[in-house]
């Protein structure tokens, strides 16, 4: 093997165009899946606070942002539904005319080319902000799993084109899955959130989704942050119960863990640059702190170079234009 002076590794880093054409790991737009949030009203754009230029939409503005999505050439999103009631069982989660579904809909039937994915859950539905069907303060896991399976079913009658089941339940992959198929579905993908943390990187997202628990917090079913062993038995359960995609949220404090299960499984991985990511770039950029560019773009990089196939994010807009600036 050569030594310096013959082998000298800046020689590659010179140009910027050899720089280019070495690069390992390339950003592209067909890597990105944007988060949207829906509420009823109409002609609403409500920003959040913790979240500059994320906004919760009404659906004619929704309609609207989808279609600047498609210019832009982001080709998926992701929805969210702030309800206009709720009550213990979050029965507008899977309600036919709920906020998900009548969204879907209205997307459906005006935006081309865009993938629409919804997320099932129940904390941004039910009245205690819990993800499922409580007894005192125990959320009960198959009466939860039996209620998200049904909202499972009304995404995908309003036209969704992949489910993203997020509760961390127990056996809830299996069970939409065999309510998608009984119903004809069986061409809709499930990407299940496999490996989800309890996190405090969530806080902005309570805001933005008005799901803040009214008691206690989600360490019951939400993964302890200290273990990666469970990341892959959550991985490996989701898969045989016929997840067709995996996701691990967050992203960036977890590169070890979707580097592990990319490796491990070898399945389409998706990872989640949550809420609290994407509002500490955003805070250390207007106060001048970092370049806020090039640390999008490097984070970006980092969850794609770890292993992820497809990153939901929220500087997808951002990230879309950047690539653009490249050309």
């Amino acid at each position: 093997m050569a030594i310096y002076p013959a082998k000298r590794l800046r020689r590659l880093r010179y140009n910027p165009i050899v720089r280019d054409l070495i690069r390992e790991t390339i950003l592209h737009k067909s890597d990105l899946i944007y988060p949207l949030f829906v509420r009823h009203g109409n002609n609403i754009k409500n920003e959040i606070k913790s979240m500059p230029g994320v906004y919760q939409f009404s659906i004619d503005k929704l309609v609207d942002e989808c279609k600047e999505l498609v210019e832009l050439g982001i080709p998926a999103i992701i929805l969210f539904g702030i309800p206009e009631h709720k009550d213990e069982h979050g029965s507008e989660a899977y309600s036919p005319d709920g906020i998900i579904q009548q969204a879907v809909r209205a997307i459906k039937a005006e935006v081309k080319d865009l993938l629409v994915i919804t997320d099932v859950c129940l904390c941004e539905y039910t009245s205690h902000g819990h993800c499922g069907v409580l007894d005192g303060e125990n959320i009960l896991n198959d009466e939860t799993v039996s209620l998200l399976a049904k909202e499972a079913v009304t995404h995908a009658e309003a036209g969704a084109d992949m489910i993203a089941p997020s509760d961390m339940m127990d056996g809830r992959v299996v069970s939409i899955r065999k309510a998608l198929d009984y119903k004809g579905f069986q061409h809709i993908p499930i990407m299940s959130y496999a490996v989800k943390y309890a996190s405090g990187f969530y806080g902005p997202f309570r805001e933005a989704a008005e799901s803040t628990p009214s008691f206690g917090d989600r360490r019951s079913h939400q993964m302890d942050i200290a273990n990666t062993n469970e990341a892959i038995r959550e991985a490996e359960s989701d898969i045989e119960e016929g997840a067709d995609i995996i996701m691990v949220k967050p992203a960036g404090a977890y590169l070890d863990v979707i580097h592990r299960v990319k490796e491990k499984f070898g399945m389409p991985t998706a990872a989640y640059q949550v809420s609290g990511e994407y509002s500490m770039i955003k805070a250390a950029g207007r106060l001048g702190w970092i370049d806020e560019h090039r640390v999008i773009e490097e984070s970006l990089i980092a969850i794609k170079r770890a292993g992820a196939d497809m990153i939901l994010t929220y500087f997808a807009k951002e990230a879309a234009k950047m690539i653009d600036s490249r050309k």
